[in-house]
């Protein structure tokens, strides 16, 4: 299954800059990928790094991301994150599950993203597409991100866990959609519960 998604999915790529993956991801909780890109890319061109991110006035930074969802609450907390990394880890954004996780607003899935596609270690990020695609397809049944998560490892091969999150990502933005799934062009149907009761 994780093949096929490979052949039909560009190469998953690392991101550089973990400052911005960490605070793109706090920006994405709750706000479409396409709407957190704009706000992001216009956060990130007045305010380069921690330090800058961290002299921010809450107002300024609300302007520039609004669009997104929380933007009053998400605008206070990624400053507070830009002084915690600038004060407690001297500007670098920690690779540990625990430090991250240990940082206010910074929970599993952003958590685990910083991991994956800046530090390159394998674990899996859970958002909404992977949380529902592994319960429509049958991977699993479970209730809540932190359980998809745990039975995820458990049943896929370590190997395939750095890639997991960016396919079932793409995936879920083309073809296996929140409404009206486009279950006669999926190329992993046969894997499909779901998919199979469309037949």
């Amino acid at each position: 299954m994780i093949h096929q998604l490979e052949r039909l999915y560009s190469p998953f790529e690392r991101n550089n800059n973990p400052f911005y993956v960490l605070i793109f991801t706090i920006l994405s909780q709750r706000t479409k990928d396409e709407i957190t890109e704009v706000s992001a890319d216009r956060l990130f061109s007045k305010y380069k790094n921690a330090e800058q991110l961290s002299k921010a006035k809450v107002k300024d930074v609300e302007k520039l991301i609004k669009p997104v969802g929380f933007y009053h609450v998400k605008a206070k907390r990624i400053i507070e994150t830009a002084k915690i990394i600038l004060n407690k880890y001297k500007g670098k954004v920690p690779d540990s599950l625990e430090e991250l996780t240990s940082i206010k607003g910074v929970g599993r899935k952003t958590a685990n993203c910083v991991l994956v596609y800046v530090y390159n270690i394998s674990t899996i990020p859970v958002d909404t597409h992977v949380h529902r695609i592994s319960n429509r397809i049958g991977l699993v049944k479970t209730r809540i991100p932190k359980e998809t998560e745990a039975e995820l490892k458990r049943i896929i091969p370590k190997k395939y866990w750095i890639k997991l999150n960016y396919l079932f990502v793409k995936h879920g933005k083309k073809i296996c959609r929140p409404v009206s799934p486009k279950c006669s062009e999926c190329t992993i149907k046969k894997y499909c519960i779901y998919g199979k009761t469309k037949e």
